[in-house]
């Protein structure tokens, strides 16, 4: 989504000083719009995304100190650079202070200029990537990335049970993030300087699980050959995760449940009556219920584990939330691997939100490992994608299912509308609901911006009314 050209807007009421900056900065690759006062400039940065304002000091009308500060207010962090004669230099200082990026002064030199813009189009990435951060960042708690419905529940959830003794269940697909809720339980209790631990119940052998669980004396067992505490006494005063818990075979169940309602349990071959205080979190990938008709799995150590439930919501019923994590995996492979990714073409960000995600997060993050290894430039496109994920992308349902009976146009135009709507959402709330403010941040015109709300059905929100003196809508 982002490009290396940059679009700057040359104001100047002097002709041949408009041509020879515009010819020069379009020699640097640069997308050059000239306008010859203050007034059609400010109509320009109302219609285009501009990267930099270079504007002469005075000129008829609205002359650059004015127009300083109205594009200021259009947008914040857009960087203006004030042309100016020799005799005017104290005028320049003063527009310094309301809040120009730099000035230059009549005759100048070319690299002069060149250095100046340079520095200001780097100043203007460098804000905008701290503010997409920033952006990111309110939009997580936990370490968990999200701000649909579904995730706010998740965080609300956590904050009311986190400093509790009480056992909690995290349900969720494969992938969905279940151990960043059980940490975050964990480090938001009077318990995060204890220990944490974790157990992957489908890992361990069957036959050697009760003895990981609550340990073994010396020679219970062959191989046995020293004492050795289970993960229950390791676990004592802080907080013990047991992952994908519908693998823990039956006679193992029963001992599981005591340890839980009474806090105590026997090592494997022991005699002597272990007490620990440990709190519980339990995750399962898997139908507990089903698994209690079956007949693998107790109905009271189900009752015991469920006093608190936490649902973890597949990646596909929760596809707005796609453009969040993309940036925090772009963020995060960029320092691992050396890359100086940007963005992502909104062909490949339209095929992520179609896709159904099998595998959720972790399939996500290992899809973004892949494109930045792939990618060549400052996007990510397409063709940096697997297959799998351009070739079974397509729209979601209200329930989050693919509809495989829609033509692969439909599915793509589906899955754009989606993801639009939701990146239009995110950012007004971020411009608090100022459409022009919204309009720079997207890159798009406000004309633009207006057209594609209306298309979404998003021209009838509650927009917040400009201050005086500021444009919006």
């Amino acid at each position: 989504m982002i490009g290396q050209q940059k679009q700057i807007l040359i104001a100047d009421d002097e002709p041949n000083l408009r041509r020879v900056l515009g010819a020069q900065l379009s020699r640097d690759g640069h997308e050059v719009h000239l306008v010859e006062d203050g007034r059609q400039a400010l109509e320009c940065l109302e219609d285009n995304h501009i990267d930099l304002l270079i504007t002469d000091l005075r000129m008829p009308g609205i002359d650059g100190m004015e127009l300083l500060r109205r594009a200021l207010e259009m947008d914040p962090g857009l960087p203006v650079v004030m042309i100016t004669a020799h005799g005017t230099v104290d005028n320049a200082v003063e527009a310094l202070k309301t809040g120009a990026f730099d000035y230059i002064t009549k005759p100048f030199d070319q690299e002069e200029l060149r250095t100046i813009v340079r520095k200001a189009l780097k100043t203007r990435d460098l804000s905008s990537r701290d503010a997409t951060r920033m952006d990111a960042a309110q939009h997580s708690r936990f370490g968990i990335i999200g701000q649909s419905p579904a995730i706010f529940e998740v965080y609300s959830l956590i904050e009311r049970v986190a400093d509790s003794p009480t056992t909690v269940l995290v349900t969720g697909e494969s992938g969905t993030g279940k151990e960043l809720v059980a940490r975050a339980l964990h480090e938001s209790s009077t318990r995060r300087a204890r220990p944490f631990i974790k157990v992957n119940c489908a890992a361990i052998p069957r036959e050697l699980i009760e003895s990981e669980f609550f340990g073994h004396e010396r020679g219970a067992f062959t191989g046995a050959v020293a004492s050795k505490p289970g993960r229950f006494e390791l676990a004592s005063g802080g907080t013990l995760f047991l992952d994908e818990i519908g693998a823990i075979p039956l006679e193992t169940q029963v001992k599981l449940l005591r340890a839980l309602q009474e806090g105590e349990f026997e090592r494997v071959g022991g005699v002597r009556t272990l007490k620990v205080d440990v709190r519980l979190v339990a995750a399962t990938n898997t139908d507990l219920k089903r698994q209690i008709e079956e007949g693998s799995f107790r109905d009271d150590l189900y009752y015991r584990l469920n006093v608190v439930t936490v649902r973890l919501p597949p990646l596909r019923e929760r596809v707005g939330d796609i453009p969040l994590l993309v940036e925090h995996f772009v963020s995060k492979f960029n320092a691992r691997l050396g890359k100086h990714i940007e963005g992502m073409s909104l062909e490949a960000l339209s095929a992520l939100g179609g896709y159904p995600w099998p595998g959720n997060v972790r399939e996500l993050e290992n899809v973004m490992e892949r494109a930045a290894l792939f990618a060549d430039d400052a996007t990510i496109s397409l063709e940096h994608l697997p297959t799998e994920v351009t070739a079974q992308s397509g729209p979601l349902s209200e329930r989050g299912a693919a509809a495989p009976d829609v033509g692969l146009k439909e599915q793509v135009r589906a899955a754009v509308s989606q993801l639009e709507r939701q990146l239009i959402l995110r950012a007004l709330e971020q411009m608090g609901g100022n459409v022009t403010h919204t309009a720079r941040l997207l890159k798009l015109s406000r004309k633009g911006l207006q057209l594609k709300m209306k298309e979404l059905g998003l021209r009838d929100l509650p927009l917040r009314t400009p201050r005086d003196g500021e444009t919006g809508e």
